[in-house]
């Protein structure tokens, strides 16, 4: 299985571009947009995040907006549910918000109050884990909504960066820069 891993992390890198100084100086931008054009390595991907996840979820919530992407496929290749985490005032209705810093300042992002019971079992799924300030405040927004985090799926993960080490569940992605 680790052949197989190792060769799927090479084919989806191979289709992850890759812009310099974007979306400022010093940040190497990953853009997931050739692994979705190719519909073969983004569903291999897809039901290898699937395999990975321990036990079967209630839900899988995406952050703001390449997660989305990724949260839907994997819901749908599960079979469960998906939940949005949006950044602030893009849902309507009652809320639950969480506040975190950025290395600029902060932002908040929030979830409908009642978008799934309360006692489910939830992945947090995006594209890309760097710093992991966004994903542990959807953690701590699932949390405050009153359902239990059972891990965090990520198609890429910037090691050097130490993310993972801020989050207080499982991690699991494919491709390792």
């Amino acid at each position: 299985m680790e052949a197989r891993n190792a060769d799927l992390a090479d084919r989806i890198k191979s289709r992850i571009g890759e812009f310099p100084d974007f979306p400022k100086k010093g940040v190497s931008f990953k853009d997931i947009n050739g692994l979705l054009a190719s519909n073969g390595i983004f569903h291999e991907a897809i039901k290898e995040l699937a395999d990975k996840i321990p036990e079967k979820p209630d839900f899988i919530a995406g952050i703001e907006s390449r997660g989305f992407i990724i949260g839907i496929a994997l819901a749908l290749e599960i079979g469960v549910g998906f939940v949005p985490i949006r950044k602030a005032g893009k849902l309507p209705g009652e809320l639950i918000s969480e506040k975190y810093n950025l290395e600029y300042g902060t932002a908040t992002i929030e979830l409908q109050k009642n978008a799934m019971p309360k006692g489910s079992k939830v992945v947090i799924a995006d594209d890309l884990l760097a710093t992991g300030g966004t994903s542990k405040a959807a953690y701590n927004l699932i949390l405050k909504q009153g359902s239990f985090p059972i891990c965090f799926a990520f198609i890429i993960q910037l090691t050097n960066l130490n993310g993972e080490k801020r989050l207080p569940i499982p991690v699991f992605s494919i491709a390792k820069y």
